[in-house]
């Protein structure tokens, strides 16, 4: 066992090793590790340390098929290449779906994850304020696909989910991202963290131990 004990002046280190851990896990078919909890008190560093390392979420949008009820799906993200994470979620969506039908006329949108899939809550309850959860709330965009912006998110999204290269090109899957406008976080007890979007873009991370 090796024991890299890191002091991180950006989000940039700390991402890549995450992506390392997740990928030499995948090749395996299980988790490895994972990097060290931010400080439940660093409410920042948290919401990006759930983003970044989870490979999927429930992503909320209103539904055109059921009069306006709320909708949720199963799917898969990414929020940027390895050691370069944005914060931003991209989805790769096609129309013969829900949620991307759904985005295409109300664009209103939430994305959820959760602390539970990573095996860090151990025996906690998913609902135990200590296993953490955020849910970002905005707007769920189809972007150009011919910008830089989308060829990024390609990028991004097919490192982490290389089946998606694979994907039917008749089903027209097409790059989405959600333009957040509220984060809603719980990682501890006492109610949810107070934290703006600036913030959360912006983090601040130090003195992260890592454990391979």
């Amino acid at each position: 066992m090796l024991c890299f004990k890191l002091n991180l002046v950006g989000m940039k280190g700390l991402i890549c090793l995450m992506w390392l851990s997740m990928w030499v896990s995948q090749s395996k078919g299980r988790l490895l590790s994972i990097p060290s909890k931010p400080d439940p008190n660093d409410a920042a560093a948290t919401a990006r340390w759930l983003v970044s390392l989870n490979f999927w979420g429930v992503l909320n949008t209103i539904s055109s098929d059921l009069g306006g009820a709320p909708f949720g799906n199963v799917v898969s993200y990414s929020d940027g290449l390895p050691g370069a994470g944005t914060g931003i979620p991209y989805f790769y969506l096609t129309s013969l779906d829900p949620t991307a039908r759904n985005a295409l006329q109300n664009d209103k949108a939430s994305f959820t994850v959760s602390e539970y899939p990573l095996g860090t809550c151990l025996k906690k309850d998913p609902m135990n304020p200590t296993c953490s959860k955020i849910s970002l709330t905005g707007k769920l965009k189809l972007i150009d696909q011919n910008s830089k912006e989308a060829e990024f998110a390609r990028k991004a999204l097919f490192s982490k989910h290389p089946e998606m290269k694979g994907w039917p090109k008749d089903h027209n899957f097409q790059i989405f991202k959600l333009d957040i406008e509220n984060i809603f976080l719980i990682d501890w007890f006492g109610g949810p963290k107070p934290l703006t979007v600036e913030q959360y873009l912006h983090p601040k991370m130090n003195n992260v131990a890592i454990i391979l």
